[in-house]
């Protein structure tokens, strides 16, 4: 006997609670999103209440992608184009004709069939032309799957970035508490101390300052040790002289965290050059490219070079202070636009919010195809594309939460130009 596939048909119990489950979901998510953003109001949080904001427009914005798949799924499966078109770039090798026959009426394929809400004409109507349709019915439900797979593993990466990286700045906090209540004679001495540990780890000595062994310091900075005590204290003090030194109280670390909490509402966005890139990364998804395979190493090398890079200004900034040592006796970081690409601080983090949206993508990606296709299918690949993808996923992940976003959150403030945020004082800080 035949199934049915319309609603016509359906007893209204069962349409009514598939729908009321649906309702309650949806309304649990809204309220708890809204109550999220009331305690960050309360809490004088803005910067993350303008996250969440950020957060719920990209939210919105696939909401209404995937709306116009539904309401535009007749009319695009109607479009049929010739078959050799069906033929050309394909994620995976199309089955011989028995066997497709033989998968035509297996028990999976039927089973997956029965998820949609109606049967799927658009192949008899271009059939009758000698084509194919652009899209089937279940091909717009499993781009469904996609979209939602994509908003999940989006918020869970947002979530984790904000958790990791103000925790590892929290780890800093005793340094500034340390330094703000050092009394009023000992301040100098105490600032000169830490200057002269920096010089004597990345200045003195003029192997250090060939670009080879610079670069490569750097590069194995951003994994040991990437911030120490005299770091951090030379580039706070730097700071406040260039920006702040009429608040001799400037509580630094609690500007690094508003500034984190500020990048973060940039981070949890998605921008146009990303979207294109989901594009490109699906049109170049071809069986034998290997291209998800491949693709998987872009954010870990950026990574790593963006790593490489925010250790190498510190570097940079102890070889400056060491030549003005010399020349004019000064003894203070000078903060400075020239030390980051193109003389663009913000072009940095423009590099972080691309390694992490790509990243969450490529993990995203990856559990639609286990979910829609299972674990052996061959967009999959085989087991030994699958286990470093997922590993690296976890490290870009992490390594840029947990150390290279909270490096930039500290490095970022070594620019020219300053961007105030409300800021508490210390008592009784002298610099």
């Amino acid at each position: 006997m035949a199934e049915s596939s319309s609603l016509e048909y359906k007893p209204t119990w069962m349409v009514a609670a598939v729908c009321f489950v649906i309702i309650l979901i949806s309304l649990l998510a809204e309220r708890g999103l809204n109550h999220l953003g009331k305690c960050l109001k309360r809490n004088n949080q803005d910067a993350l209440f303008e996250a969440l904001q950020k957060l719920k427009a990209e939210l919105m914005l696939l909401g209404f992608i995937s709306l116009l798949l539904n309401v535009f799924q007749g009319l695009i499966s109607q479009i049929c184009i010739p078959t050799h078109l069906e033929s050309s770039m394909l994620p995976c090798k199309k089955p011989t004709e028995s066997k497709s026959s033989h998968e035509k009426y297996s028990p999976q394929d039927i089973n997956n069939r029965r998820h949609l809400f109606s049967a799927d004409s658009s192949s008899d109507y271009c059939s009758h032309q000698g084509k194919v349709p652009l899209l089937s019915t279940e091909e717009f439900h499993q781009l469904h799957i996609l979209i939602f797979v994509v908003a999940v593993v989006h918020v869970v990466s947002c979530a984790i970035i904000l958790v990791l990286g103000e925790a590892r700045i929290r780890q800093w906090k005793p340094w500034e508490d340390t330094i703000s209540n050092v009394e009023k004679g000992t301040a100098k001495d105490t600032h000169r101390h830490h200057i002269l540990v920096l010089l004597k780890k990345h200045a003195w000595g003029y192997w250090r300052k060939a670009a080879v062994v610079s670069w490569t310091i750097s590069f194995v900075k951003q994994f040991y040790n990437s911030v120490t005590q005299s770091e951090y204290i030379a580039l706070r003090e730097g700071f406040i002289i260039k920006h702040c030194q009429a608040y001799s109280q400037f509580d630094f670390h609690k500007h690094m965290m508003l500034s984190l909490e500020r990048d973060f509402r940039h981070v949890a966005g998605i921008s146009w050059y990303q979207w294109l890139f989901v594009v490109v990364f699906l049109t170049l998804n071809v069986e034998g490219w290997h291209t998800y395979f491949w693709l998987s190493f872009l954010p870990l090398v950026l990574l790593l070079l963006v790593g490489a890079k925010l250790a190498h200004i510190i570097i940079r900034l102890a070889q400056d202070v060491d030549e003005m040592k010399k020349s004019q006796g000064q003894l203070a970081v000078k903060p400075s636009d020239e030390y980051f690409w193109f003389n663009r601080p913000r072009l940095v983090l423009d590099f972080i919010h691309f390694i992490l949206f790509q990243n969450a993508f490529e993990i995203a990606f990856f559990f639609w195809i286990l979910w829609t296709y299972g674990l052996h299918s061959c967009i999959m690949e085989r087991t030994g594309y699958n286990i470093p993808r997922l590993i690296m996923g976890v490290i870009v992940q992490v390594l840029c939460s947990y150390i290279t976003l909270p490096l930039y959150a500290l490095v970022t403030q070594m620019g020219t130009t300053y961007e105030p945020v409300q800021v508490t004082v210390h008592s009784p800080v002298i610099i």
